[in-house]
């Protein structure tokens, strides 16, 4: 078995990018034009059960993600590298981190509206929402327009909505709902100490400026935070120019 991957670029610097709940890589493709190719070579990995590894099933957790996170990387030959990832995926990588057998490999970490160490731990009104997802459109609907501030055009709302099930199968979907709402290992990450720069719309509902400098930087001691302009969760796709630009100069000062 081999985890489905997207390469872009050809640069020395290696970054992996690990996609969110709602589809696979390619919720990445409108940044890929303001990338630097020339300095970063990405790998954008699809996890079981979405995109290029639609066909993998699995177990659908943190543990899985960052498990065959590890093995790609080894597969590809990077020594070192970054590592972004988005929403659930910023919990995956610090699964990923945690997960290494030599954690000084990871040079910095991006995390993009992302889900903190303790999971989303949602409310019995919130989880009956997003359970509701895997099965109602609706419910997806909602959950986009929501965390993207009620201000974006139905039309890009129901391209996500159609991509969210073009991208994945209904058991990964279901699964890793599971994982990034109800895993917890907040004790494991305090105190790791590769930098970690998290970045968030300033228009999303989900996950505030205080949700961010109560986990993720009370936690980490080598983190900061980034607010994007005229973006909610999903800012590669709100305001990918800024995202692109806001994330290369971070990584760059960590080469």
């Amino acid at each position: 078995m081999s985890i489905g991957y997207t390469t872009l670029g050809s640069g020395e610097e290696k970054i992996l990018v690990l996609h969110g709940w709602f589809g696979d890589y390619a919720v990445w493709e409108p940044t890929f034009n303001s990338l630097d190719k020339e300095t970063f070579t990405y790998v954008f990995m699809d996890y079981r059960g979405y995109g290029k590894s639609i066909d993998i099933a699995g177990d659908y957790s943190m543990s899985e993600i960052a498990s065959d996170s590890n093995s790609l990387v080894n597969e590809l030959g990077w020594e070192n590298f970054h590592v972004v990832g988005h929403s659930m995926g910023g919990m995956a990588i610090q699964r990923l981190i945690l997960d290494m057998d030599d954690r000084k490999r990871i040079k910095s970490s991006v995390a993009i509206d992302p889900v903190p160490a303790c999971g989303a731990q949602l409310d019995d009104e919130s989880w009956a929402l997003f359970e509701g997802a895997i099965k109602n459109d609706e419910n997806r609907y909602n959950i986009l327009n929501f965390t993207t501030g009620n201000r974006n055009s139905a039309q890009w709302l129901n391209y996500m909505v159609e991509r969210s099930h073009a991208s994945t199968t209904e058991s990964a979907y279901a699964g890793y709902l599971n994982a990034w709402v109800k895993e917890n290992f907040v004790e494991e990450t305090k105190g790791l100490e590769t930098p970690f720069l998290v970045c968030i719309g300033e228009h999303d509902l989900a996950f505030s400026k205080e949700a961010m400098e109560g986990t993720y930087l009370a936690w980490l001691p080598n983190s900061q935070l980034e607010i994007i302009a005229n973006a909610g969760h999903y800012p590669m796709q709100e305001a990918p120019v800024n995202l692109a630009t806001v994330m290369e100069t971070f990584i760059k000062k960590n080469i």
